[in-house]
């Protein structure tokens, strides 16, 4: 067996560069960490520079290989200019995920148009200006290159409050599915990861025993628990990495078992 397909080097990201974005906190903190462990060097992104650079001191308490750029994922100007700078600085980007994203919570016919755009705009025109962009390369160089764009349940699913997410995540799916077919010849794979529900700091306050938010996850979550950060490193590193060159397209949800089941009946364990 070529050593290339021989575990583990069939996961290893050494001398890759991963670029990800809103990754200064949560789930985008915890995929730094993942890919940076499996040996990629790795930007993260933000549009705090203070916040970023205050997270990616702490991360390098660990690794070494970890860098902070500031901009806004939604202006193509201002991330046309970011790359050149990771390119003259890194090198070229091998990896990108697109976690940025937001949410604003109200009933549709409450919800102010300018709120609704905001979501669109940092959901799913960031992605595509970010994938667009970084595809350049990859096409030019003739390199090939990973693609990895944060979905969700909302992806999949509807709930109330949440329209402007839900059809940005619906949306984001689409054209992961879309991109993969066109650049696909490229050697391009672009995938995406669905989270589940997951305990983060912007979900502490529904986590409380006893909240009806919480008793409703873990009574609708076959695995009975939220997700932990951890839970995404394995997705994120096997679509980063060459074990899945043969995978274009594909959304992984990480959602224990939630989308596979109606819930868990009363008393099951």
């Amino acid at each position: 067996m070529n050593s290339k397909h021989a575990f583990p080097e069939l996961f290893s990201l050494k001398n890759k560069l991963a670029l990800v974005t809103g990754s200064g906190q949560g789930l985008g903190l915890a995929l730094v960490k993942g890919l940076a462990s499996a040996g990629a060097g790795v930007i993260m992104n933000g549009r705090d520079k203070i916040k970023l650079e205050k997270s990616v001191n702490e991360v390098n308490k660990e690794y070494s290989n970890v860098y902070a750029l500031a901009f806004d994922v939604t202006d193509e100007q201002e991330v046309n200019s970011a790359l050149i700078s990771v390119e003259e600085m890194h090198g070229p980007i091998d990896i990108l995920i697109n976690n940025a994203g937001i949410i604003k919570r109200s009933l549709a016919v409450d919800m102010n148009l300018s709120d609704w755009e905001e979501v669109i705009r940092m959901d799913l025109t960031g992605p595509f200006i970010m994938s667009k962009n970084v595809a350049k390369g990859m096409i030019k160089r003739g390199t090939g290159g990973k693609i990895i764009n944060i979905c969700s349940m909302m992806s999949e699913i509807g709930r109330s409050t949440v329209d402007a997410y839900a059809a940005a995540k619906g949306g984001l799916k689409m054209l992961t599915k879309n991109l993969a077919t066109e650049w696909a010849r490229f050697n391009i794979q672009v995938n995406g990861i669905g989270p589940g529900y997951f305990a983060t700091e912007l979900t502490k306050p529904l986590r409380k025993e006893g909240h009806p938010f919480n008793e409703f996850i873990l009574r609708r979550t076959p695995a009975g628990r939220w997700g932990n950060p951890e839970d995404l490193i394995g997705a994120a590193i096997f679509l980063a990495s060459s074990a899945s060159d043969f995978v274009n397209g594909h959304i992984l949800y990480v959602d224990g078992g939630l989308l596979a089941s109606l819930g868990r009946a009363e008393g099951e364990e």
